[in-house]
């Protein structure tokens, strides 16, 4: 066999072999609220937008910001740095808006700004720290990666109606 057809063949084994491993890959999306750097299911995000005017509502939590209108739906907007006892902040070029569905629930919050879209092996990530635990935590897991650590969010804790 020649040195190109086996450098061919490697290379299909290659792609075939991270094709396989697949399932093993979690599509992530990280965002910083404060100084913390957070995730969420990239299939759980419905859109991300730059900010733009809502209505106020009142007698509802300080974290609930407000609702918009997205295409005829009334959206309830919450601002996680209010959601996770953070001081508020003017928004800035960097703020945006994730608009996330999880079932029937849709909500959109507001993030500080977007980090990367993020391909974290499952065995790279790990359970929520035990001083979290529980089913009311909104840390779902972990990820490790080289550099950092990212703490990925359970979407359907934080569409939850407690409001």
């Amino acid at each position: 066999m020649s040195e190109k057809l086996k450098q061919i063949i490697s290379k299909q084994n290659k792609v075939d072999e991270d094709i396989n491993h697949s399932e093993d890959i979690v599509q992530l999306v990280g965002f910083i609220i404060g100084d913390e750097e957070y995730a969420i299911p990239i299939l759980a995000i419905q859109e991300i937008i730059k900010p733009f005017p809502w209505t106020r509502v009142p007698q509802v939590p300080k974290y609930i910001v407000g609702v918009f209108n997205m295409r005829g739906a009334v959206i309830p907007l919450i601002d996680l740095r209010l959601k996770f006892g953070l001081n508020p902040k003017k928004h800035n070029e960097d703020t945006r808006f994730i608009v996330m569905r999880h079932g029937d629930d849709v909500a959109g919050f507001v993030i500080d700004r977007l980090t990367m879209a993020i391909r974290i092996k499952k065995s790279r990530i790990g359970p929520a720290p035990e001083t979290v635990n529980g089913d009311d935590t909104l840390i779902d897991g972990v990820g490790k990666q080289e550099d950092k650590i990212i703490t990925i969010l359970k979407v359907n804790k934080l569409l939850e109606r407690d409001f």
